[in-house]
């Protein structure tokens, strides 16, 4: 009963940490737990899927101009722009850097975002839009709504397996240290197959090309991860995968 406990606490964790979905987490959190916490990512990728899934079956007779519109404001909403900030300080600190890692580092944990990163949000939106909209006119199966949004979090689990985290006193350090890595990798491989089945080679492969890119880029310009850089990349293999179905 109380590894059950545990499992469900971390499982609230993970919830709370990268959703908006109201939770309680009114108990005394361990380092095992938040370790813990990290395999569920993939999980709240399906949950945040299946909630757009159900919004897309609900409003199925919307026009696709106006139904992908909803989606990705819902998309976004459920996270609370979680992603979406860490693309922007990550791009913040691309452009200012100057291939310097402490003052791309000290960018990133600036609260303001510059131009750069306001045309990069933009586009990315753009992106998912128009790849929604496409999809949904193909009338294609509206699955991938479920799947997307749990393999962009399995590829936190990527980065976490293959890369450094920077910061030791941060969050992120945590989590990856207490993180029981055999688990995590059967996870993470358990979902590239459901990934595979549901959208096809293509599409896994273009994901793991581009988590590997921001995996060497990171590794290059600051020296491992941050938490910008997980959530950057969630953003970027969405925007991806949704690319690669609709092309």
């Amino acid at each position: 009963m109380t590894i059950l406990i545990s499992i469900l606490q971390s499982l609230f964790l993970a919830v709370q940490f990268l959703t908006r979905i109201p939770v309680s987490t009114n108990f005394t959190v361990n380092n095992k737990q938040l370790g813990q916490s990290v395999l569920f990512y993939p999980i709240i990728g399906l949950i945040i899927g299946c909630i757009l899934w159900l919004i897309s079956l609900c409003l199925i007779t919307v026009n696709s101009v106006l139904l992908a519109a909803i989606l990705l404001a819902v998309w976004v909403a459920i996270t609370g722009g979680l992603h979406l900030d860490g693309l922007a300080d990550c791009s913040d600190a691309w452009a200012g850097g100057l291939n310097n890692s402490a003052r791309s580092l000290k960018i990133m944990q600036d609260p303001h975002i510059g131009a750069l990163a306001v045309v990069i949000l933009m586009i990315t939106l753009l992106l998912k839009w128009s790849a929604l909209f496409t999809l949904l006119e193909q009338q294609i199966p509206l699955n991938f709504l479920i799947i997307i949004p749990m393999l962009a979090r399995s590829a936190i689990l990527i980065l976490m397996l293959t890369a450094d985290y920077v910061r030791p006193q941060g969050l992120g350090a945590k989590l990856k240290q207490y993180l029981p890595k055999k688990i995590a990798g059967v996870i993470l491989i358990v979902t590239l197959i459901l990934g595979i089945h549901y959208l096809g080679y293509i599409a896994i492969i273009s994901m793991l090309v581009l988590v590997f890119a921001v995996h060497n880029l990171a590794k290059k310009r600051l020296g491992g991860m941050t938490g910008d850089v997980y959530g950057a990349v969630v953003e970027l293999t969405e925007t991806t995968l949704l690319i690669s179905l609709a092309i």
